[in-house]
């Protein structure tokens, strides 16, 4: 079974800036795309960034320019570095991680990011 867990959420107020740390363990094969997404009160999950092992990210537009997704395939390990944080990205984030070879995503439990005004 694949562990995921997220780290480094917390309260910053906005302008700043928060890192978030993902590290996975337990896979047999290799993780493949890995992603950060993020959930705030009374809506719906959404995508924040994606990143593949070849390093190509893709970015939700209310984030370019303002967030980095990286990763480090030695690792099994991802990473979101967020800057100029505005109070609209205040939520739970959560870190997934693809295993293609048996199509599965895993997800772990999120780490909350607060953005004050």
């Amino acid at each position: 079974q694949v562990q995921v867990a997220e780290s480094g959420g917390g309260l910053v107020q906005a302008g700043g800036s928060l890192g978030l740390s993902c590290a996975t363990s337990g896979s047999r094969f290799s993780i493949s795309d890995m992603g950060w997404y993020r959930q705030a009160p009374g809506k719906q999950r959404e995508l924040v960034a994606t990143i593949t092992t070849s390093g190509i990210a893709n970015y939700a537009d209310s984030v370019k320019g303002r967030f980095t997704i990286s990763r480090d395939n030695a690792k099994n390990s991802v990473y979101l570095e967020m800057n100029s944080l505005r109070p609209e990205d205040t939520a739970v984030y959560f870190c997934n991680a693809l295993v293609k070879i048996t199509r599965t995503t895993y997800w772990g439990q999120g780490t909350q990011v607060t953005v004050s005004s």
